[in-house]
């Protein structure tokens, strides 16, 4: 298994639960990220002749993503955020990162939550995977 211990989306839902902003929330999503041995190049660009992932090395600039975290903060009805991101050799099935978005309306959660998942992905990680 992966590097770091893993959060308890219990626990985090409960801390959330408690917290002053609670009662503008109406809807929590949560964005679970795992090693997957379908290699990017086969699932998003449809390339068939890629070898399967046997692991991948994850790193991230946890300063990038406190940025984009209060950039997201920002966004219309966002009044919970909580990222965790592993790090190190993780291997195929290994949690990736857990996000956890809450806010007033499923489509200002919704839209928070790719926004999110998608600038920490394309511009806080590093995601090399071993074939």
């Amino acid at each position: 298994m992966g590097r770091k211990d893993l959060p308890s989306m219990d626990a985090w839902l409960a801390e959330a639960k408690k917290l002053e902003t609670a009662g503008k929330i109406g809807m929590y999503l949560v964005h679970n990220g795992v090693v997957r041995q379908s290699a990017r190049a086969a699932v998003r660009e449809g390339k068939k002749d890629t070898a399967p992932v046997t692991g991948m090395h994850f790193s991230y600039d946890k300063g990038k993503v406190e940025d984009v975290i209060a950039q997201t903060y920002r966004l219309e009805g966002i009044s919970h955020i909580r990222v965790w991101l592993n790090e190190g050799e993780l291997e195929v099935g290994d949690d990736i990162m857990y996000v956890l978005v809450g806010g007033d309306i499923r489509p200002h959660v919704i839209d928070a939550l790719q926004y999110l998942v998608g600038r920490i992905k394309n511009e806080c990680v590093v995601e090399q995977e071993i074939n």
